[in-house]
């Protein structure tokens, strides 16, 4: 075997692991069993790779860089060889007319089996002219592909509900793809910027099952969005203690208190940042010390904020009245009712010796 070869086989043996490791990642993060994972698998490894047209909007492309910087598994790689991405301003080769080109090919060709992916937000006022791409406003390029789709997958909290750019007074009327398209598919994965895990859940959900994955009222995948950052994080025993930071740098802070007093916004979220990290980082913003700031949430760079002020409307506990408090309030009263116990024991043992010591007084007596 020569080098090259070699080489060539432990690259495939490496993408074979890096993609079995991502698809039960993502199973993982679905809440599914092992036992799904062999039918991702196959569905992932077709050779009809779906096409895929990514749009981009008002948005920094930082979904974009998030999911390419991902590793271990290197989600980039792992979706270029799941998908077949014929449109992405961002990575394509072409520019101008031929990238265009490439656009108007594929949604007339693959007209209702190809997904669409929106990265950014959609500005409305004065007709949409704060986005324009090759002569065309977003609003336009949205509204001739959107409809061809299979699916549109709304990829960050800018595509989703308007992000940074909706904040009032929102002057470019951006807004977030479900508020412009009806009668094709919409899913939202919102973040600023999201999990690469929850985009890549929502893929392979739709290749292995041919539909989007159950959704929460916002259209967010449950699997991804059902649960609030507050029930899942680490710090969540030192809120039921009533044990908090009252400022960053202060010992609570140093003893990882809960961050709610310095205004984290976990109450108020739901997302999986606690439970699936990201980036190969092994930590998440709360995990280092910093407290959430909603950014799954529609409207968040206007209901969190300020970002370091309370969250209105969260009941705190007061006076350690949490989990610890509550299991030693029970030990003191298991330990008074064994104790009454024990007396009571105690108390009819000596009882019977008595009755018993004079039962044989008695007998000696007779």
């Amino acid at each position: 075997m020569s080098r090259h070869d070699f080489g060539a086989e432990i690259d495939v043996q490496v993408n074979r692991r890096t993609f079995l490791k991502g698809c039960t990642m993502a199973a993982a993060a679905m809440g599914l069993s092992e036992a799904v994972v062999p039918q991702m698998v196959e569905a992932a490894a077709s050779a009809q790779r779906p096409p895929v047209v990514w749009l981009h909007f008002q948005e920094c492309t930082g979904c974009t860089e998030t999911l390419l910087r991902a590793s271990h598994p290197d989600i980039g790689r792992l979706i270029l060889d799941i998908i077949s991405l014929d449109y992405h301003e961002t990575v394509m080769a072409a520019a101008g007319h031929q990238a265009e080109q490439a656009l108007q090919e594929t949604i007339s060709k693959y007209k209702g089996k190809f997904i669409c992916v929106v990265e950014g937000a959609i500005p409305t006022r004065d007709g949409g002219i704060y986005c324009k791409i090759a002569g065309r406003t977003a609003m336009d390029i949205l509204a001739d592909v959107g409809p061809r789709a299979a699916a549109i997958i709304a990829i960050g909290t800018c595509a989703t509900f308007g992000g940074v750019q909706a904040a009032h007074p929102n002057p470019t009327g951006a807004v977030g793809v479900r508020d412009l398209v009806k009668g094709t598919p919409i899913v939202n994965i919102s973040g600023c910027p999201p999990n690469p895990i929850s985009f890549l859940g929502t893929v392979l959900h739709f290749l292995t099952w041919n539909k989007l994955p159950r959704t929460d009222q916002l259209g967010r995948p449950l699997f991804a969005y059902g649960r609030k950052i507050h029930d899942q994080c680490e710090r969540r025993a030192h809120f039921d203690e009533g044990r908090f930071a009252e400022q960053f740098g202060d010992e609570g802070h140093k003893q990882g208190y809960c961050l709610y007093k310095v205004g984290c916004k976990g109450p108020g979220t739901f997302a999986n940042c606690p439970a699936v990290h990201f980036n190969d980082v092994g930590v998440w913003p709360v995990g280092v010390g910093h407290g959430c700031v909603g950014c799954v949430e529609p409207d968040f760079w206007d209901t969190m904020t300020p970002f370091y002020e309370r969250l209105p409307g969260v009941d705190i506990p007061h006076g350690g009245k949490g989990a610890v408090a509550g299991a030693t309030s029970a030990g003191k009263k298991i330990l008074g009712v064994t104790a009454a116990a024990v007396g009571i024991h105690a108390a009819v043992g000596i009882g019977k010796k008595v009755l018993g010591c004079g039962k044989c007084s008695s007998d000696e007596q007779e």
